[in-house]
């Protein structure tokens, strides 16, 4: 007997939920060598306004959390991209076209990427944070707090072979200071964000704190940079798009913004990443007197 296989349609992730766009529409995702992987949703307007009220309503339990604890949690996601690692490899391979010995290292570099973020979560405010020296009988303390809500366009064109890597480095900085992210997955390689989104939604991470929206970046990018609970902007994967009519939309809500960066090295590792989503909060307290 003939067995029919079962094609996937692929749902958005939002509020630590699985959602179908509001619109129903999809779009065919095909591999490298043009064959049918699945149906994947095309995110609309309203899917982006969802995924920002999730945020923000994770917000304050993110950020309340201690930083030895959100370390903790990225690195349970860590774990689990590790017992997943076939499943991340073979899906690499298909829809990037490349060797498993590429797509392994690949995937053993973004479990190691975790790793490295998850340990500056209880670390960064020591770096970012300062004693002040000031005139009179004063304790002067700047420390690092989150932003809020993050919205980021992740890379689109990963080459080479960085679907999953790219993701990673777009969205693990973000949250290692407290914030929630909505993120924009790539529109051609959606898959490794997608499959990203299972093993979230099996981990300790509040539902929320990581929204993963897939379809074009083109088409949702204008609401996040102008929608006013939008924090933060990060444009790493935004190099193909309009990106300065972006960071003039973000400034009507006075959004920071991280522009395109360009060259191999636009997402490696850096604590420099974490600390442009942070502000710096300076608080006086007077000295004990005897």
């Amino acid at each position: 007997m003939t067995r029919l296989a079962v094609l996937k349609t692929y749902k958005l992730y939002i509020g630590g939920k699985f959602p179908r766009s509001e619109s129903g529409r999809v779009y065919e995702l095909t591999g490298a060598d043009g064959s049918f992987i699945a149906n994947v949703a095309r995110a609309s307007r309203k899917d982006a306004r969802d995924a920002v009220v999730a945020a923000r309503a994770a917000v304050t339990g993110w950020s309340g959390a201690t930083g030895y604890n959100r370390g903790q949690v990225l690195y349970r996601i860590a774990e689990l991209l590790e017992g997943r690692r076939a499943q991340f490899v073979d899906e690499i391979c298909r829809q990037e076209g490349v060797t498993a010995k590429q797509a392994g290292e690949q995937v053993d570099t973004a479990i190691d990427r975790w790793v490295w973020y998850a340990g500056w979560a209880d670390k960064y405010v020591q770096v970012a944070g300062n004693g002040n020296p000031v005139s009179g009988p004063y304790f002067n303390l700047s420390t690092p707090e989150p932003t809020g809500v993050v919205a980021i366009i992740a890379p689109q064109h990963p080459t080479p072979s960085a679907s999953l890597l790219g993701f990673v480095s777009a969205i693990a900085p973000a949250l290692v200071s407290g914030n929630t992210v909505v993120v924009v997955a790539s529109e051609k390689t959606p898959l490794s964000a997608i499959s990203l989104s299972e093993v979230l939604a099996t981990s300790d991470v509040p539902g929320g704190v990581i929204n993963i929206l897939t379809g074009s970046p083109a088409e949702i990018a204008p609401w996040l940079a102008s929608h006013a609970d939008v924090n933060a902007l990060d444009l790493l994967g935004a190099g193909d798009l309009d990106w300065v009519d972006l960071q003039i939309d973000a400034a009507e809500t006075l959004k920071r913004v991280l522009p395109p960066e360009a060259g191999p090295d636009a997402a490696s590792p850096s604590i420099d990443r974490i600390t442009f989503f942070t502000e710096t909060k300076t608080v006086w307290h007077t000295k004990g007197m005897i």
